[in-house]
């Protein structure tokens, strides 16, 4: 038995959690793998939008087992609002959910770590989400973060506050930053400890290995996207954990040859949130109807996505890096809102024309495009891949010729039933 693992081959909000929840019932463990609250997994069935930050996307069907691995970093604030909304639903989380001994907690105090030093950029600030990611990874590395393990310990208390107090004498050096509300952000802070006690907290790299042998077919669920990856991202525009499928090894306790099949999500155009280099970002009227027609709203943040079209060459990259088997494409539907679609299919950075990511991320890239017909047909109400209009069907072939991979499941709506699988 394998680990699949589904993670997104841009910047990020790709549409994997609908995908998550529609895979779910070929799989008996979905285990998220890293990142943290600055997640924003995406589901929508029976009229209801749900997003979850921190807990796995299987958590909606019952016969899923969910895990919050090692590499995630957990806030019990935002943990405890996510499992608040859960139980208004009678979703049985305490049934279907367990979490890693060794994720590490974010504290208050990393929250305002990550507002004081991003403020301190200025101009030059990278677009944080501002939920403590960074500073948590930081201590993670420099072997001084805190888990959900120490919770059972009974020197708990002591540990936390040797830690908040280091962080205080480091916002003490930033010039200007006060530090305003913490007693009240602790006393909620310990709340969600309490609940995360009442959880089942196991040693997952034990628990998947056990659910490994007993031949129980396992999903990794990534978050963020490929080009926001720590080591092979747009950096340091980038998130501060491994997105790409590697991260699930690190982040689960699953070795290499144990990975199975590697889902790719991507949308049928591109969009990022924050800053950073996007070569192909629209800033005319193409570029404003994707975003409204696509609803290009962070679920995170709620800030307005940057949109712009298909990047053949950072995607090229991506699945490369993944080792992707299978791809997902994603709202299709949207693209039928413009006249023409475009597809990077090269950059010119001063003359040169190139197919890789360069390392310099301020390069003066202009890209090259290839013009396809829009269908401007309503897909939302497809349901077969024989419904699909002859411009959507080339543009999909275009796109597997060119990435050499199968494009297996197309999106043409929000819905889990609005999901067309082509093999």
């Amino acid at each position: 038995m394998k680990v699949d693992v589904l993670l997104g081959l841009q910047w990020g909000d790709e549409g994997k959690g609908k995908i998550v929840d529609v895979l779910t019932p070929n799989y008996k463990v979905i285990a998220r793998f890293q990142g943290g609250p600055n997640a924003g997994h995406t589901l929508k069935f029976k009229e209801h939008k749900h997003v979850l930050h921190t807990i796995p996307s299987g958590i909606f069907r019952d016969n899923a087992v969910n895990v919050i691995g090692n590499g995630v970093v957990i806030d019990p604030i935002i943990l405890q609002k996510e499992l608040d909304a859960l139980a208004k639903l009678n979703v049985p989380y305490k049934d279907r959910l367990v979490v890693s001994r060794k994720a590490h907690l974010i504290l208050p105090t990393h929250r305002m770590l990550d507002a004081a030093s991003e403020a301190a950029k200025g101009k030059d600030k990278i677009g944080s989400t501002l939920k403590g990611i960074g500073p948590t990874y930081m201590d993670k590395t420099g072997r001084n973060g805190l888990r959900v393990g120490d919770i059972e310990t009974a020197n708990f208390n002591e540990t936390y506050s040797k830690l908040k107090e280091k962080h205080l004498q480091m916002l003490s050096k930033f010039d200007g930053f006060v530090v305003e509300g913490l007693g009240e952000m602790e006393t909620t802070w310990m709340k969600g400890i309490e609940l995360l006690r009442s959880l089942t907290i196991v040693n997952s790299e034990y628990f998947l290995s056990a659910e490994l042998e007993k031949e129980h077919p396992i999903l990794a669920e990534g978050a963020q996207g490929s080009l926001l990856d720590i080591d092979f991202g747009s950096y340091p525009f980038v998130t501060s954990s491994n997105t790409i499928s590697a991260g699930a090894c690190t982040g689960l306790g699953i070795a290499p040859n144990k990975i199975g099949e590697v889902f790719g999500i991507f949308k049928a155009y591109c969009t990022r949130v924050g800053s950073g280099p996007f070569p192909t970002e629209l800033f005319d009227n193409d570029g404003e109807i994707l975003g409204k027609v696509g609803n290009e709203f962070g679920a995170t943040t709620g800030r307005p996505r940057r949109c712009g079209w298909v990047d053949l060459p950072a995607l090229k990259y991506a699945v490369m890096l993944n080792g992707v088997t299978k791809l997902i494409m994603m709202k299709a539907d949207v693209l039928s809102a413009v006249d023409t679609i475009k597809v990077c299919t090269h950059y010119n950075i001063n003359g040169d024309i190139v197919e890789e990511l360069p390392f310099d991320i301020n390069a003066n890239i202009d890209p090259v495009y290839k013009e396809f017909p829009s269908w401007k047909i309503d897909l939302t109400g497809m349901h077969s891949v024989n419904e699909l209009p002859v411009e959507l069907t080339n543009y999909i072939e275009y796109l597997e010729n060119e990435l050499q991979i199968p494009i297996v499941i197309v999106s043409v709506g929000p819905d889990r039933e609005q999901t067309i699988e082509r093999i």
